[in-house]
Formats: structure tokens, C-alpha cells, sequence
């Protein structure tokens, strides 16, 4: 069975317009709403607690958080009291870190793979009220005496944590460890190879269930045209991150992807528009009219996603994009 999220950055959006838009999503029969955690933006953690006090239903949670600029401690001790004021809807995406972000902040970004491996284990064991005790086995997170005590734990039910994935390594380490993977695509031909990774990932766990989350990039409008053009700036900025491998899987013109690349280097946005054209809309983004969005969704479900997540743009207009969402693909 398929499930549904979406995505919220409270950047250039306020709070009070995430929880408005969370809610219409939640009256869209939407299971689940994903808040980026970018230090430069309005901070994830008041926004879901804001979230958790006006919804009912919907399951809530950062995606993602890293154990570079938050601890693992911070981060159990955040999810339990998200888990405890939304009468048990949270879930937890962390991941290793953004690796183009951290040198800003004065963070070299070593190990981040052994690092994240470490925090998600502390987190667990922090939610499941032990005291963990030093060992002397750990590189990173080796805590003496660390235990929750003035929060209420999940249970053995739980916090389900997410891995943010791209690469093999993480995507290895989020079938080993995680009960979900958030991951950064939109078309099929990038879970072809993610979810075998995972999966024998699992296999060498004996683990038999696992959420396969596409954190896509959604342009839905009525108007082809309009839903196209909304998508352009998003997908210029996937294709200039992207690396070689994954522009050649997608068959795209690398000399139009360095044009790209230093366009957006000069913050000339009109020429970065005309020069993202259908084919690095089509390999990063499902863009169009509900029809359209519907097969593509249909499609990444065939590949083996398990949620499909709404991310930005969403389209021309939020609030109409997400009530077509509602309408015509959940």
C-alpha cells in the first residue's frame, strides 16, 4: 500500500503558513509532513511542535537532521517530546549531512557515514530509556551515563527513524539500520539501483519490512505550461549538485549542465531558465497537469517506492497544488 507526504521548508514560507498548509494537506487525506532542517531557515523543531498542536492524524517529523549540528542526545530528547505532544505521530529523517553546508559552519564533515551509523544507534537506545554506559567502542558518541528521564518514551513501539540516502554507502546503511529511507529522486531509473542496494541490505539482516520514501520535486498545476516553468529553478539546482554518474544515467548534456552550474553561480536566474529544458525537468522533478503527476507517481510505485512525498516547489500555487494533490493522486 502506498502512502503519501510532503514536504514544507520554512524559509520562504513563515511558521503560521507551514501549519496552514500542513492542515490542508492533513484534510487531504495526506499520512505524513516532512520539515527540512536548514540552520539558515526558521528552525524545524518550534515548527513541528506548532504543527503538532493544530493537526490531528497526519505523522510529523524533521527531515532530515544530521548528527553533525545536532546530537544524538538533542535529537531523542526532541523527538520523544515531539512523540509525546502529538500523541505518538512522530518520526525522525536524519542523515549524514549536508556536505556543502557543514564548512559553513566551521564542521569538517569527516566519517559522516560511521557518524550517522553511531547516532541513530545512541538514539535508539535513548529512546528505549537506557543509561548507556561508556564502552570505549565508539568514535564518536561514546556517552557515560547519559539516559531521558524527563520526557515520556515511545515504547517498544517506538520512533520510526528514516535514513536520508543518495549514495551506496548510506543507502547500504539505511537498510541495515533504518525502518525507512527518505530518497532524493523523482524518476524511477534512480530506484532501480537504490532500492536492490537496500534490500540486500535487508537481506543480511533478515528484516522484512522497510518504507521506501521518494522525496520528490512536484510541480502540479491544471497548466502544463505553468507547472513546467515552476519546476525549472528546483531542477537546475538537482542537476548542478548531481554528480556525473547520475546526469549520465538521466543521458543529460553535461556542457548544459555546467552552463547551468554557472548561472546559478551568478544568481542569473533568467538565464538558468532558459536553459533547464524537459529533459533535466523529466530527470529531476514530476512536473504537469494531474494526469501527468498521476503516472509518474504510478510509475515511481511500480519501481518499488513505498511513500511518495510532495516536495517543493509543489507547483505555481501551494495551496491549489496541494488540494489537486488531494483530488487526484492520494
Amino acid at each position: 500500500m502506498t502512502t503519501y507526504g510532503i514536504e514544507f521548508v520554512p524559509g520562504a514560507i513563515n511558521v503560521k503558513q507551514v501549519v496552514k498548509y500542513t492542515k490542508l494537506a492533513e484534510s487531504k487525506d495526506i499520512d505524513y509532513a516532512w520539515i527540512t532542517n536548514h540552520y539558515n531557515n526558521r528552525h524545524c523543531y518550534p515548527t513541528l511542535a506548532m504543527i503538532a498542536a493544530a493537526t490531528e492524524t497526519i505523522r510529523i517529523g524533521p527531515g532530515i537532521m544530521n548528527t553533525f549540528t545536532d546530537t544524538p542526545a538533542a535529537i531523542a530528547s526532541f523527538v520523544a517530546t515531539l512523540n509525546e505532544i502529538s500523541d505518538g505521530r512522530a518520526v525522525l529523517g536524519i542523515g549524514p549531512g549536508d556536505l556543502s553546508t557543514l564548512p559553513k559552519l566551521a564542521i569538517k564533515p569527516e566519517k559522516p557515514v560511521a557518524r550517522l551509523r553511531e547516532g541513530v544507534t545512541q538514539i535508539r537506545r535513548l529512546l528505549a530509556g537506557e543509561e548507556i554506559k561508556k564502552t570505549g567502542t565508539m568514535e564518536f558518541f561514546d556517552y557515560d551515563g547519559a539516559k531521558l528521564t524527563g520526557v515520556t518514551l515511545p515504547g517498544k513501539k517506538g520512533i520510526p527513524i528514516y535514513i536520508g540516502a543518495q549514495g551506496p554507502k548510506v543507502l547500504e546503511l539505511a537498510g541495515t539500520i533504518g525502518d525507512g529511507a527518505l530518497i532524493n529522486a523523482s524518476n524511477p531509473k534512480d530506484f532501480e539501483v537504490a532500492i536492490p542496494i537496500i534490500k540486500q541490505a535487508m537481506e543480511k539482516e533478515g528484516k522484512k519490512t522497510f518504507d521506501v520514501g521518494a522525496y520528490t520535486a512536484i510541480s502540479i498545476d491544471e497548466d502544463e505550461k505553468k507547472a513546467r516553468n515552476a519546476a525549472k529553478i528546483v531542477a537546475a539546482f538537482i542537476a548542478a549538485g548531481s554528480p556525473p554518474a547520475i546526469l549520465e544515467r538521466h543521458n543529460l548534456d553535461m556542457g548544459n549542465v555546467q552552463k547551468i552550474k554557472d548561472a546559478l553561480a551568478r544568481f542569473d536566474f533568467k538565464t538558468v531558465g532558459g536553459l533547464v529544458g524537459d529533459a533535466e525537468i523529466d530527470a529531476f522533478t514530476i512536473a504537469g497537469t494531474p494526469d501527468t503527476v498521476k503516472q509518474k507517481c504510478e510509475d515511481l510505485t511500480k519501481a518499488g517506492v513505498t511513500q511518495i512525498i510532495f516536495g517543493s516547489p509543489l507547483g505555481p500555487d501551494i495551496t491549489k497544488s496541494i488540494r489537486l494533490l488531494g483530488k487526484y493522486i492520494v
